[in-house]
């Protein structure tokens, strides 16, 4: 069996600092570049994994809402990690992600709100149901993602409906993509790899309007549906994943996306606040 790290897990290696609880360092990793900074779901991935491994922790993740102040730049970061509230069944967190200015400030480039929760056995039911959707094996897998795009390599992404236009000629048309995705190299899922996972969705304006305009994520809200029994069942698995933009209006909009187990759990829901540019 290989010793070397996923590439995932090196992304997301962070060390716990001795200044205070909840502190900690990392590094950006190349594996993960978007043209100017991390692919945010690894930047939500990391607020997430900072609350995973605080010594206060308290149960799962239900919730993370990621802010994207500035793109984090290449190099160096601190998080810092504080549980506000802990109640009996939930905690309330809050993250903030910084870097060292050039002028020796520091630089606030991501906000986060995590809550975690005790579960308990109750009665559970999903009103949604997933779509239908063709075997993983039928579905043609994407190339390699361009120059300066790192992090799609890192995804086996086998989209079966609303792929990247072919044309950007303009053309108006629906905003929903349906795609089996998992990670590249095999990596069991745990609850980081979904957060990263649900911002996997290129932005639906591109897709709505056939045209390749500026756009990047201000905020996204994920919600966990699942506790580590069920990402255990799903392992290394494909996800079905499922997104379509809501609204468009005065250079933002939002988009709405879910994630499947090939056996029909639902997994995760999230909605994120896009930015684009004419």
């Amino acid at each position: 069996m290989s010793t070397t790290p996923h590439p995932f897990d090196k992304a997301l290696a962070l060390h716990h600092s001795d200044i205070r609880v909840g502190h900690f360092t990392g590094t950006t990793s190349p594996d993960y570049w978007n043209m100017v900074g991390p692919f945010g779901g690894t930047t939500a991935a990391l607020a997430l994994q900072s609350v995973l491994q605080h010594p206060d922790l308290l149960g799962t993740p239900i919730a993370l809402t990621v802010n994207y102040a500035a793109a984090l730049g290449e190099g160096a970061f601190d998080i810092q990690a504080t549980a506000v509230r802990t109640n009996r069944s939930t905690q309330h967190w809050t993250v903030t992600i910084t870097q060292p200015g050039a002028d020796g400030t520091t630089n606030m480039t991501t906000t986060a709100t995590v809550v975690t929760a005790a579960r308990r056995d109750t009665w559970s039911q999903a009103d949604l149901t997933m779509p239908e959707a063709p075997k993983p094996e039928a579905v043609d897998r994407i190339s390699i993602g361009p120059s300066g795009v790192a992090w799609l390599d890192q995804y086996e992404m086998r989209p079966f409906s609303g792929g990247i236009p072919s044309k950007w000629d303009g053309s108006l048309q629906h905003s929903e993509t349906r795609i089996w995705v998992r990670d590249a190299q095999a990596r069991p899922l745990d609850f980081a790899s979904l957060a990263a996972l649900s911002d996997v969705f290129y932005p639906r304006v591109w897709l709505r309007r056939a045209k390749h305009v500026p756009a990047g994520t201000v905020s996204i809200t994920t919600y966990f549906h699942v506790g580590a029994a069920e990402l255990a069942e799903v392992g290394t698995g494909y996800l079905l994943g499922c997104a379509a933009g809501q609204q468009f209006f005065n250079g933002f909009f939002d988009q709405k996306a879910q994630l499947w187990s090939e056996k029909g759990a639902l997994l995760a829901t999230s909605n994120q606040i896009v930015y684009y540019k004419e």
